[in-house]
């Protein structure tokens, strides 16, 4: 009942999709208001309807209807009930129509915001919502469809269907494979739905970008308007990187924390160019100017989050992070191609009447600065693309390679991939120069600026920071890059905290105020600036954990007896002994019990084991890790004797400064939140200031 239930509200909201574009369509061309009321409507209806089947499919999952072939794909009966929840995202079908739901939720939102000043966008940012959603829908409806039941013909194998054959009885499994071990951990319960809101909330800038270049609105309104979406966007997708990040660093146990996998690469990209948009927009706000490349950069990371959604579930790649192959990828492959092809060909038809009067005047300003940040962001995508094409043109050229003579055995069929090594090389650089910008760009002047302008506002700053390098010099460090790494950061951090001051001070001898409630004044008035400066603050703490880990960690391998010892660097580990035993929950645990020292005085215990599922027949590693903000030990168990011997082996990895990574996450999240944080709209504070102004007057 429940899963004909979930599937009928599923089928439901698929033709009200498809009868809202519609209906969007019909509106537009006649100049109707009804019919473009019924489009919101319909919009409106397709969130309360995928709710019903999100309550079905989460009825389905915590029951144990195994019947349901997701149901038994993801759970079984020894999990327990919130993992069991949360498996709703926890394979490929349940995924898709997750990601439908909240596209739902966040186009409906959209729909409930006020109109009247521009109603002529609505009816194509409903066309534009409601087309994205209705090819998700279809993908759970006719590909992957998380209701399918399976059944059974007398002694015949039993097969899928949503509607079988007559005589067809239902065939109920005794339990179910599982979720994945891997995708057990807290911060993969809460990873994929972070990924997915920051995909979703970038298609609601998109619309509305669509929605001008038809409509030929060449002013930045809707901009303006959608840019708290793109902020909460962007917000939501840098927390996914950040949980998938702590993720791969607890559960991995290769200790680290992004290993350029494509498909972290794949979320990684509409970041890039999320993070470009953001900061272009401040242009076209301030001097009108970079209004087609917004454009691009607004249809470039709709592409990429369509693209990135393909990239893990259509099998394509191999990774941990991947689902496995399926028919969804041409239908993926087709629908990219088509609105990215549709979009391009908008932007062109307007090309000329986005071009912008204004002109830069120099290369010191700060716009041209802000350009040049751009250009190191697609910098970084075009290595990041490249990277994850590669294997997959690789493949394809390799089956051509098999039809044609030997004298190409050039192509061999094998897919090949690209290192970590390729990705640091070329983005290193890079992200070097976006860092020596954030440090730059607050301190040039808008419009004109000169060299000797910009050395008058940058040498103290430059000064402060100096001393950073030249302490690490003397305190015997002689890594040109970690040098580099940390005068950069520290050169962001005194212009931060330079620019805070001065404008303070500046409030301070206007206002009389007290220096923290001037700043805290400044914050409230510009949560934009401020917030921004915060998230600046954020990515340095990032960077120096970055630059901790990637330059000075160390590790060492060992296979000890009981008593014995295993030194890196100041830390000694002891392995004191080994426990393995059945837990309720289906797992056989192996779990090691060692004493850290560091310099001889004793730290504590220290306890990493390796987690094996019956169910899954999979096993997970649980590193043991001491974590200060100086360091982290990271200690793995790797394998291990018979009890009689009691002989492990053991990884263990010294981590400087990892933790200044989270740190900086946590710091650069609440920047974000801030420059997000609701404001009183300005444009309705200056009409109520001019409506006031003659009254003033007159009394």
């Amino acid at each position: 009942m429940a899963a004909n239930l979930g599937f009928g509200a599923l089928c439901l909201a698929f033709l009200v999709s498809l009868y809202g574009a519609a209906a969007a369509v019909v509106g537009a061309a006649r100049h109707s208001a009804a019919w473009v009321g019924s489009a919101r409507r319909a919009m409106l209806l397709t969130f309360p309807l995928l709710t019903v089947s999100a309550l079905s499919l989460l009825y389905l999952l915590a029951n144990g209807n195994y019947e349901v072939r997701y149901v038994a794909s993801v759970t079984s009966s020894s999990m327990p009930l919130y993992l069991r929840l949360t498996a709703l995202w926890g394979g490929q079908a349940g995924s898709l129509f997750f990601w439908s739901w909240l596209m739902a939720a966040f186009a409906s939102a959209v729909m409930l915001r006020k109109w009247d000043r521009d109603g002529e966008f609505l009816p194509w940012v409903i066309l534009v919502a409601l087309v994205t959603l209705a090819f998700f829908l279809g993908l759970s409806i006719v590909v992957e469809n998380p209701f399918v039941r399976t059944w059974h013909l007398g002694s015949g194998r039993p097969f899928y269907a949503m509607f079988p054959p007559l005589g067809a009885q239902i065939f109920r499994p005794a339990n179910g494979s599982g979720l994945n071990p891997l995708l057990r951990h807290p911060g993969m319960i809460i990873h994929p739905p972070m990924l997915y809101l920051g995909f979703v909330s970038f298609v609601i800038p998109y619309a509305y970008a669509i929605a001008a270049l038809i409509t030929g609105r060449t002013d930045d309104r809707w901009m303006r308007v959608t840019r708290r979406w793109t902020l909460v966007a962007w917000l939501f997708l840098s927390l996914g990187l950040l949980l998938g990040g702590r993720w791969a660093y607890d559960v991995l146990g290769w200790g680290g924390y992004w290993g350029w996998d494509p498909v972290e690469i794949a979320a990684f990209m509409p970041w890039l160019t999320g993070t470009a948009f953001l900061h272009s927009v401040m242009i076209q706000e301030k001097r009108g100017m970079f209004k087609q490349w917004n454009m691009v950069l607004i249809i470039l990371t709709y592409a990429l989050v369509i693209f990135g959604t393909f990239l893990t579930r259509s099998g394509v790649l191999t990774s941990v992070h991947a689902f496995a192959r399926s028919a969804i990828g041409p239908l993926f492959l087709g629908f990219i191609s088509i609105t990215f092809l549709g979009s391009l060909g908008l932007l062109v038809y307007r090309w000329n009447a986005l071009r912008s009067d204004v002109e830069m005047t120099s290369i010191f300003s700060r716009e041209a600065l802000f350009l040049l940040n751009n250009l190191l962001f697609m910098s970084i995508l075009v290595a990041c693309f490249s990277g994850v094409v590669y294997p997959i043109l690789s493949e394809g050229l390799g089956i051509v390679g098999d039809m044609i003579p030997a004298w190409a055995d050039v192509f061999t069929g094998q897919q090949k991939t690209v290192g970590p090594e390729y990705y640091e090389n070329t983005t290193g650089p890079l992200f070097a120069g976006l860092l020596l910008l954030m440090g730059v760009a607050p301190l040039a002047a808008w419009r004109h600026s000169t060299a000797k302008t910009l050395g008058r506002a940058i040498w103290k700053p430059t000064l402060v920071s100096l001393a950073v390098p030249l302490l690490a010099l003397l305190g015997g460090m002689r890594h040109w890059a970690a040098l580099l790494g940390f005068w950069l950061a520290a050169f962001v951090v005194a212009v931060t905290v330079y620019e805070f001051w001065r404008a303070a001070w500046a409030r301070h001898q206007l206002h009389g105020e007290a220096l923290p409630l001037a700043l805290w004044q400044l914050a409230g008035r510009n949560r934009r600036r401020y917030g921004g400066y915060i998230i600046h603050l954020g990515v340095v703490l990032m960077a120096i954990g970055i630059l901790g880990i990637e330059i000075f960690q160390t590790q060492t391998q060992g296979t000890l007896a009981q008593g014995e010892t295993l030194a890196l660097g100041e830390y000694t580990i002891t392995f004191e002994r080994l426990n393995v035993f059945d837990t309720t929950d289906g797992r056989n645990v192996a779990r090691a019990t060692v004493s850290v020292r560091r310099d001889g005085d004793y730290l504590g215990e220290l306890y990493p084991r390796r987690d094996y599922y019956y169910e899954a027949q999979q096993p997970v590693t649980m590193p043991g890790v001491r974590s200060t903000l100086e360091d982290d030990l990271y200690v793995v168990l790797v394998d291990w004797q018979p009890i009689s011997t009691l002989g492990a082996t053991f990884k263990v990895y010294h981590n400087p400064l990892v933790n200044w990574l989270w740190l900086g996450g946590l710091v650069f999240i609440l920047g974000t939140m801030v420059a997000a944080w609701p404001d009183h709209d300005p444009e309705l504070r200056r009409a109520a200031q001019r409506k006031s102004a003659p009254e003033a007057a007159q009394a």
